[in-house]
Order: structure tokens, then sequence, then C-alpha cells
């Protein structure tokens, strides 16, 4: 939605005009999937698709929220804010007012009217765009300094233990910390990171969206979770590490013998993910675009046959890309089961790209892919309105 229909539509529904726009990013993972909560080095940018949040200062002892697309006005009471973790629409909202207070915070009264860009259930972190964007609009009317890195955190930490949802950092950091035309090399088991420019020259990064419907909560990512933990505590007891992302290929090597099955299958991504994340950024510094399209391959392929978070759906749309003569390498993005690709796609195939990958995907599966024009931005944005 347009900023002057969205002022509009905040009038509609509240009766007077928003007073700041606080908005926070979507994000993609150029690689690294499913490392994030075990310990691994991350590389997501924040999108320019975004939640922006219209807010309106009031003072009164409630937090009334509207979306679009949605009818009626959620209501949260601020001193009841620990009570509304069963809601279908505002619990992320609710979770992040609940810890803000928690550290001493004095949450505000306001009227919020959320216009999220975000394809929900796409694996582009809409819940974390969310959270942040919260965030920083009860900040900002509660007058309080904050530091983004905490944002994200406490961000994390109401998806974790209020909404029910057991994400790790990155989905939460990149939105929070993004920088535009800069991927962040994030390690998530310290927060250090590094900003890499994401400099792809001739090429671009084309996001398509799968359409298959997906829930993280009702999904079995939380499985994979369990699976992971299992892995890390066998390897304990032979080797000294606190997470999986310690260990080299080498490394696992010489351990896998402890492990079987789904679970030895499981860590094998993980530890294979983080070497890939490492030799992606290093080829990206050096400019060397085929070898990171190359990465891209061998995380989807790992994603598929090791971690088994890919799908019919994403399969597809990732083969497809691949058979494309100006696409470097394309794959899944976010928890999967559903969910969006990303292909490194020549600047002037692209429209051509999205026609042929587009119609054969619907003559494979039976219904249409959806392709995002994005392009990489700075994560949390604040203005006066």
């Amino acid at each position: 939605m347009e900023k002057v229909q969205a002022i509009q539509a905040f009038e509609n529904v509240f009766g007077t005009k928003p007073d700041g726009l606080f908005t926070a990013a979507g994000r993609i993972n150029v690689i690294g999937e499913h490392v994030d909560y075990c310990g691994g080095k991350v590389f997501p940018a924040a999108l320019n698709l975004r939640c922006n949040v219209y807010g309106k200062k009031t003072g009164a002892d409630v937090i009334r929220m509207a979306f679009t697309g949605i009818e009626g006005i959620v209501e949260l009471k601020i001193n009841d804010l620990n009570n509304y973790r069963a809601l279908k629409i505002g619990n992320y909202q609710a979770g992040v007012a609940y810890f803000l207070q928690e550290k001493g915070i004095d949450i505000v009264g306001c009227d919020l009217y959320y216009d999220c860009t975000v394809p929900f259930g796409s694996g582009l972190s809409s819940s974390a765009a969310i959270e942040v964007a919260t965030a920083v609009t009860l900040c900002e009317y509660a007058g309080v300094p904050y530091d983004k890195t905490e944002l994200a955190l406490l961000s994390q930490k109401a998806e974790n233990q209020y909404a029910g949802v057991n994400c790790g950092i990155m989905d939460q950091f990149a939105s929070a910390m993004g920088k535009k035309d800069c991927a962040v090399l994030l390690d998530c088991a310290t927060l250090q990171y590094e900003y890499v420019p994401l400099q792809l020259r001739d090429y671009c990064l084309v996001v398509a969206n799968c359409n298959k419907p997906h829930n993280l909560v009702e999904s079995k990512y939380n499985v994979r979770r369990q699976e992971v933990e299992t892995a890390l505590k066998a390897i304990q007891t032979v080797k000294n590490v606190s997470c999986l992302a310690e260990l080299s290929p080498k490394d696992f090597a010489e351990v896998k013998y402890l492990l079987s099955g789904v679970v030895a299958k499981r860590a094998e991504h993980v530890v294979m993910e983080c070497d890939r994340v490492n030799r992606a950024v290093e080829a990206l510094k050096a400019g060397d675009l085929l070898e990171l399209g190359r990465l891209l391959n061998e995380s989807h392929y790992s994603l598929r046959d090791l971690y088994e978070v890919t799908g019919k759906e994403l399969d597809t749309l990732s083969a497809l890309a691949r058979k494309e003569t100006d696409c470097l390498g394309s794959r899944m993005i976010g928890a999967g089961f559903g969910g969006c690709t990303i292909s490194i796609v020549k600047k002037t195939a692209v429209d051509g790209f999205i026609r042929r990958v587009g119609t054969a995907y619907l003559e494979a599966i039976g219904y249409k892919a959806s392709f995002y024009e994005t392009s990489i931005e700075d994560g949390i944005t604040v203005e006066s309105l």
C-alpha cells in the first residue's frame, strides 16, 4: 500500500492522522540455512519488503491495532500484556510489549496501523519484521534510547517464549541491523557481525514464492531443532564443543560414527552448510559469482536430501531456475516446508526468467508462484509524519 493510502486507512480506522511511521525489514538469507540455532554463521540481508507501522501516541491504557486487509481492531490492555498469547493476530506485538514492559520500559498507549509488505508464510521473516517494527515504535513512544541488537534479542524472545516459535536470532537481527546494499555475516553464537557489500555486478537476486501455505509452529521446524540437539549431545561425549558449528567437515568425519539415521543427516547438513557460508563470503569478496551460485545449489541439495525441509514445490521452483542459462544458482530460503527461493539471475534476463519459470511451475504444480522485485535496504527506519 502506498504511504498516502496507508495514512488514509489509519484515519478511517482511528479517526485521526498518524504522527509517525516505523518500519523494519523482511530478509533473505544468501546462504546458511538452519544453522543459526546451531551456533553457525549466517549471511542475511534486509529487503525493501517491510512491516510498516503507522502510529499515533494516545497516552491511553491500551494499544489499539489495525491491519491492512483485516477488519476490526485488536486491543492490548497495557496492564494485562501477559494474557494475549492465544491471539491469532497480535500475539507477536503483545509479546514484544510484554517483554519491553518487563525490562522496565513504560509502555505508552497508542494506535497502530500495520501495513506489512512482507508476504506472510513466505520464509522472508514477516514475523521478525512485525516484532522489530513494534519494538521500535513502542521505544520511540516511550522516549527511551534503544540498541538495535538488544531489540533483535528481545524480539526473538517474544517469538520463542510468547508466540511459541523456536526460532534462532538471524531473522530479528537482519530485520534490525540490515544495511543498504550489504549482507550481514553474523556469528549467531557471539553476535559478532561484519557487513559485506553484496555486489553482483550484472546479476541480481530474484525472490520467488512457491505459495504453498505453511506455519512454523505446526511444521517440523521444532522437530529439526530437537534432532540437531540430539546429535550435539552425542558428539559432546567425545569432543569438547558447545555447538555443531564448531565442527569442521574433517572434525565431523571423525565423530559421525556416533550418529545414525536422520540425526546423522541433520548434523551433516549443519556442519557442511557452515563451511559453505565461509566459502560463499570468500567467493563474494573475490567477485567469483560462479562459485557463489554453485554454493547456493549445493545448499539447496543439502536442505533437500539431508535436512529434508524443501518439498515438491520448492524443489520444482529451484530446479526450474537452475535450468535457465542466465541463472548462476538457486536455493530455498527460510525454514522450508513452503516459502521462497532466491536465484542469482542476469539483470537483462530477469523478465524472461520469471516468465519461463513461472509458466513451467504452474504447469508442474497447478498454481502460480509469485516473484518479487527486491532491493537490499536498511533494516529499521523511523519517520515523523
